[in-house]
Formats: C-alpha cells, structure tokens, sequence
C-alpha cells in the first residue's frame, strides 16, 4: 500500500527538484547503439511528468520514460525544430574548451589560458592560434572542443521553469560573440529563437553535404514583445 494523501490536495505535493535548478534540456541528438545520432527537430529530456506534457502540447511528440539513469529520463521527440525562449542576457551563456578522457576532464581552457586546474590557472593554454588548426586538433582528439550551454525559458510557457541547451557546435561557438553582444544591447531579458537550422551546400568534388547546426537568433526585447498583442 501506498500513502494517497496528494490524491484529495494535490497542489501540496512537492514539486521535482533538479540537481542544477533546470527543469528539462533541449538536444540536437541522440545516441544510438552507443553513436551519435543527429535530430532534425529538437529532443527534449526532463524528470517532470508535468513538464514532459507540457513539452508536448507546446511542442508536439510524446513523452517516453527511457532507462537513463540521468534525472531527465523522460524524453520527448518533438516536431519542431525551432523554439521562442527568452534569454536573460549574456550571463546566461556560459562558454569554454573542453578535451575529455572518458570521464576524466584534462584539457579545460577559454582558447588562451587554462581555467582549471587551479594549478594551471591563468597559465597558457597553447592550443593552435588559428580555428582550422583547432578543429583538427579536436578531430584528432589532441585538442578541446567548445562546450556551450544556455539556459532559458519558453516564451509559450514563461512559467513552465528553465531549461538548458548544452552544445559542443564550433559553428555556434564561431558566433557566439555576436549573440551575446545582442543581448548586451537589450540589457534584460530577451526574446529569441532557438533553432537547429537546415544548411545545405556541395563540396568542390560534387558532393552534396547537409546537417543541422544551433542557431541562437536575438529577436528583441521580452518586455517590449509581451506588450505587443501577440509575439
């Protein structure tokens, strides 16, 4: 037998707590069989029964509880591939390079100096200076990658909680300085649009290459969009 005593009041019942105040985590992919698998609509992960629903109405797909052992199991396939959110300015953004080792963290810098360990904080980092050469050095698994995460809320749902996209894009990473610039602009929250945006082009021997990358697009102001009849 179980306790029942939310059936009769059941705003009293505890709301799901998360180890990093998020509620759910957007995903351009998904691994399958052990491999990467790019998504052409978003995925959506969270441990909230509530929030998977509401992913769902807003978003479309249907939630399904996974064997995760991460907090967020429940995953939704969404049918969309791109999402209004509200950004809270720049500090939202967090940024750097990273090269793991399995689990192990042993290379974390911002592209010039280490930030960790402490030890080996504010030292020279001496990755490539050029960002070909620091793409192949990844590639090759001797260099980091970006390690990009966002978070924010949904502009359809404002009170649903915060969500975060965590992305290792360089494509996004190349940019990311222009995204928050805009948002320094704004000096506030502000509305944008999350995408994972189609690109499409053929190589100089012929052959066509297609694939989804992260686009943050800075729309303007929350404030100001919320006093429009509609956005």
């Amino acid at each position: 037998m179980a306790l029942r005593i939310f059936e009769t009041d059941p705003s009293a019942k505890p709301k799901q707590t998360f180890s990093d105040d998020t509620v759910g985590r957007f995903h351009g992919g998904k691994q399958v069989d052990n491999l990467p698998v790019a998504l052409s609509e978003w995925r959506v992960t969270t441990g909230d029964p509530e929030v998977a629903d509401a992913i769902a109405q807003l978003m479309g797909g249907t939630p399904v509880e996974t064997d995760s052992t991460s907090e967020n199991f429940i995953e939704i396939l969404t049918t969309r591939d791109k999402v209004k959110a509200v950004i809270s300015g720049s500090s939202a953004i967090s940024s750097d390079l990273k090269l793991w080792n399995g689990n192990t963290l042993i290379h974390h810098c911002d592209g010039v100096e280490f930030l960790s360990p402490e030890e080996d904080k504010g030292k020279p980092c001496r990755c490539p200076a050029l960002m070909e050469d620091r793409k192949a050095a990844f590639k090759a698994k001797r260099g980091p990658g970006p390690s990009i995460a966002v978070t924010f809320r949904l502009a359809e749902d404002y009170e649903l909680g915060i969500f975060k996209l965590q992305t290792g894009s360089w494509k996004l990473a190349e940019v990311l300085h222009e995204v928050e610039n805009a948002l320094d602009r704004i000096g506030g929250e502000a509305l944008c649009s999350i995408e994972l945006e189609l690109v499409e082009y053929t190589t100089k021997k012929g052959r066509d290459v297609s694939y989804r990358k992260p686009v943050i697009r800075v729309l303007k102001s929350y404030n100001d969009a919320i006093a429009e009849p509609k956005f």
